[in-house]
């Protein structure tokens, strides 16, 4: 049977009902929260010789949690269970439930791809062989005839050598042209030779084994002690992560260091207290209280990473949320901010705590306190923790306030990746994403003395200023004058420049497309215990990967390779994964396809996803097929039902880079809900077992969607991105730009019937937004008859009876790479190219705004905007001029 060929059969996607009406029940979703299953039994868990061979390494700064000082933590990280494979006859069961092409009793063990070619080459040959042997008769090998007849005589020897030679030739020549220009011996003869299963076998086989006891085990490892980027816990964590990858058969598995800039804070270095007047000294508690008692675990301290280090005193100034128009509305109500130090409560339209630092730097303030209000993430919401999901009193949402619209990665090297012994390096004062004033979070508890104490002093707040937190009478703002409440804040930072962090990436190798790579990424960093943000995309990374070798090892390869990656430092700006694509942009434009990333993978019940418009068809194709725990129905239902819309991309992950500055079309994934603990302490692994995802059952929804997506993407022979989705997207990201326009009054040129009128101020001035509505039809014209081509090989394939020549497989693959560099073609690599004044980002369409309106706000055409904010209408008229080009070589590019 190995010498027989099969066509091959596109399967699409079934609907959730069509894939479980004859799907074998499984025995994971029937496991109870302490059962275990095969699948979990035979996961390796790590020795833990990670600590061993760390021990040399001299780190600086913040060092919490020691492998010495936890050891009762880490041991669980060394409990041997390596796993042994099943009994013949369970893997003979296996192999028979995937559906193999070729049967399990041709070889002792499942046979890989490359042996199967290498055999049917081996046969091929055989049947070559014997039919030519009858044209040769005069050299007969036992009768040694050809010497008699040609090499006796004198010179005769030299005459036998050469028609010797003249045959070889010959023979070698037929041999050619049998194989290759024949097409005999086909690259593409089979679409599918490379997979030994069935699309749809491997697709069950992946759904069916998902394990969400053990995605509860990896996270409970994962969340055992704090690990902070660049500290010792997280070095363990990332050898459990390298050694756990090497366990499931992931090739080529390595950790990758960057020696880059990161803060920690100083024990008795932050301070938050009333100074004057004397008879009301008070001192904040800061600190969380312990979350853990039998046995009690060390906890991270609070601070804010990237924070400026400084002593500062002033009045104190209550500022709601802390958005540039609320500094706006306290000098309309005559409160000063200049000198002061004011207090901001999380969440509202800017929630990046970076952009409510850089909003009270610029109103003049001399410090920023940022505390969680009740009124978002706490009591009022609910019961808090340990009743229920919402913050308690003394939690405390730590973050960092580098600004990432200006910088991600590494501050001081921005443009270029901060490998061990990188010079060039920035001073801090010249790092335009650090802040220029100290800041510290706080807890409502904490914050609730210091608004008490404005009670009377500077003016009423608006009704909508006024929070949750209790017992607070009437909310103040404060005077701002020198005869007010002063407060003093102190925040002293371990500041080191070039800390070690190291990213774990692991690989399974494709077979058509080899360097062509899919990306499935999960950050391993967090504030504390980060069982949330991001240990649950730990877990699920781990078991991806898991199911993937288990793949793997039954003979299993995709098309494209399939790399796996544990950032390192993403709570700082996605360092590590901003310093990973700097390091290896040029390879990342040439050759990486789409990235997939997961953090907080389960918050809540409803599913989301933000990312390029390419992705977003194959997405609601594979939620079709997943089910929600709770209703049974398939998610895209309950997508569909509650109208829910993909969005761009957005600031808010590691897939930021790879799209603003690789180009590589990136989405992000997760369930979320109502607010949790963010940040804190409390986000640990009993709050996900007893109040976010008490089964792990949206959990193990969550990797089967990452997984299956990460397959259609990986094997499908024609690569899923939809051009004429993005296309679309494109023509209404013109629409919104022009819109946003009108709101800011820029003085426009009519364009057909849009009223769109030049204001009179402008000396003549009018910005034609007429190229990027050409630019934006032209690609919707491009990605049509990009898409034709598709149904042109599908024809072929059928006239063929599913077989595929040469010169059609090679179109195929220049038809899928040409889907994923289109993206890459729309940045902008000219020298000094990028965003002006923040041309670490490439990406003409998307790249973070400066200052997003919404929370949700994703940006389009980021140097137009630019262009617009400051009003220099030159500029924006030559960067629409210039984004327009760059769209519509784009575009034209894609057919060629």
């Amino acid at each position: 049977m190995g010498d027989q060929k099969v066509p091959y059969e596109h399967l699409p996607i079934p609907t959730y009902e069509e894939a479980t009406s004859s799907r074998p029940s499984s025995s994971h979703t029937r496991l109870g929260p302490h059962e275990t299953s095969d699948d979990a039994e035979r996961q390796g868990l790590l020795h833990n010789d990670a600590a061993a061979g760390h021990s040399h390494r001299a780190f600086r700064g913040y060092h919490p949690p020691t492998v010495e000082s936890e050891r009762s933590s880490l041991d669980s990280l060394s409990e041997d269970g390596s796993s042994a494979r099943g009994s013949t006859e369970q893997l003979r069961r296996e192999l028979e439930e995937m559906e193999v092409e070729d049967p399990p009793a041709a070889s002792s063990s499942t046979r890989s791809l490359f042996s199967k070619r290498f055999t049917n080459f081996k046969r091929t040959l055989s049947s070559i062989n014997l039919p030519l042997r009858k044209y040769i008769p005069s050299f007969s090998l036992p009768s040694f005839n050809f010497r008699i007849n040609l090499c006796s005589g004198v010179g005769s020897q030299q005459k036998c050598i050469i028609l010797l030679r003249i045959f070889a030739v010959c023979l070698v020549g037929s041999l050619v042209y049998l194989l290759f220009a024949s097409n005999f011996f086909s690259l593409g003869s089979r679409i599918n030779q490379g997979q030994i299963y069935q699309p749809e076998s491997v697709r069950n086989f992946f759904e069916r084994n998902i394990n969400h006891t053990a995605i509860r085990q990896n996270l409970e490892r994962a969340t055992n002690f704090p690990h902070i980027a660049g500290t010792e816990g997280n070095y363990v964590l990332a050898k459990w992560v390298h050694d756990t990858f090497r366990s499931y058969g992931l090739e080529s598995v390595e950790m990758e260091q960057f020696d880059v800039y990161l803060n920690y804070p100083l024990r008795d270095g932050r301070e938050v207290s009333i100074v004057h007047p004397p008879e009301k000294s008070w001192k904040a508690q800061l600190e969380e209280n312990q979350v853990y008692l039998d046995p009690p675990r060390e906890q991270t301290m609070v601070f804010h990473g990237l924070s400026k280090s400084g002593n500062v005193t002033g009045p104190l100034v209550y500022a709601n949320y802390g958005t540039r128009d609320d500094f706006k509305k306290l000098t309309e109500m005559g409160v000063k901010v200049e000198g002061s130090i004011v207090l901001v409560r999380h969440y509202g339209p800017q929630p990046d705590p970076a952009l409510k630092v850089k909003a009270a730097e610029l109103a003049g303030a001399v410090g920023c306190i940022i505390y969680s209000d009740p009124a978002q993430d706490g009591f009022r919401k609910g019961d808090p923790w340990p009743k229920g999901r919402y913050m308690p009193k003394d939690g405390v949402q730590r973050g960092a306030v580098g600004r990432i619209p200006l910088v991600a990665g590494d501050p001081l090297t921005p443009g270029h990746a901060s490998r061990p012994g990188q010079k060039g390096r920035l001073d801090m004062r010249s790092a335009q994403g650090l802040p220029l004033i100290p800041s510290l979070p706080l807890s409502w508890g904490d914050a609730q003395h210091l608004l008490q104490a404005l009670k009377g002093r500077g003016k009423k707040v608006p009704e909508d200023w006024v929070g949750g937190v209790p017992d607070i009478d009437e909310w103040w703002t404060g005077k701002g004058k020198e005869d007010d409440l002063h407060v003093g804040l102190v925040n002293l930072q371990d500041e080191v420049k070039q800390q070690p962090i190291y990213n774990v990436i692991g690989r399974i190798a494709g077979v058509e497309q080899t360097k062509g790579k899919i990306i499935l990424g999960s950050h391993r960093d967090a504030w504390c215990f980060g069982a949330v943000d991001s240990g649950g995309g730990t877990a699920l990374l781990l078991e991806v990967a898991r199911v993937f070798g288990e793949l793997k090892a039954r003979g299993w390869r995709p098309l494209r390779t399939l790399e796996f990656v544990s950032w390192d430092a993403s709570k700082y700006s996605f360092t590590g994964s901003t310093e990973h694509v700097e390091d290896k942009a040029e390879t990342l434009r040439a050759n990486a396809f789409a990235y997939l990333n997961v953090d907080v993978a389960v918050s809540g019940d409803k599913f989301t996803a933000s990312g390029s418009p390419m992705f977003e068809p194959i997405l609601l194709h594979v939620l079709r097929r997943v089910q929600d725990p709770k209703t049974r129905a398939s998610i895209r239902s309950l997508w569909d039902k509650a109208g829910s819309k993909f969005t761009g991309p957005m600031a808010d992950s590691d897939a930021l880079a790879f799209q603003t500055i690789a180009g590589t079309s990136s989405i992000n994934l997760g369930f979320t809900g109502d607010p949790y603990p963010a940040h804190s302490c409390y986000a640990n692994f009993d709050w996900v077992h007893k109040a976010g995802d008490h089964d792990f059952v949206y959990h193990r929804a969550m990797g089967q969607i990452w997984g299956l997506l990460a397959l259609e993407l990986s094997s499908r022979p024609v690569f899923p991105f939809d051009m004429i989705g993005f296309s679309r997207s494109v023509s209404q990201y013109v629409n919104d730009l022009h819109k946003y326009a009108q709101k800011i009054s820029v003085p426009l040129k009519a364009i057909g019937n849009r009223d769109a009128k030049p204001e009179p101020k402008t000396d003549g001035v009018a910005i034609d937004l007429t190229p990027l509505y050409d630019a934006a039809e032209s690609l919707k014209a491009s990605a049509v008859k990009f898409h034709q081509w598709e149904k042109e090989w599908n024809t072929t394939l059928y006239n063929l009876n599913g077989y595929e020549d040469d010169v059609t497989a090679l179109r195929r693959m220049s038809h899928n790479s040409h889907m994923a560099y289109f993206e890459t073609n729309l940045l902008d690599l000219d020298n000094d190219g990028g965003v002006p004044h923040r041309s670490q980002y490439k990406h003409m369409i998307y790249s973070p705004q400066l200052w997003p309106e919404k929370p949700e706000d994703a940006t389009f055409f980021p140097a137009i905007r630019d262009a617009m904010d400051i009003e220099d209408w030159p500029e924006t008229q030559a960067w629409i001029n210039k984004v327009s080009k760059i769209i519509s070589n784009a575009a034209m590019r894609l057919n060629l």
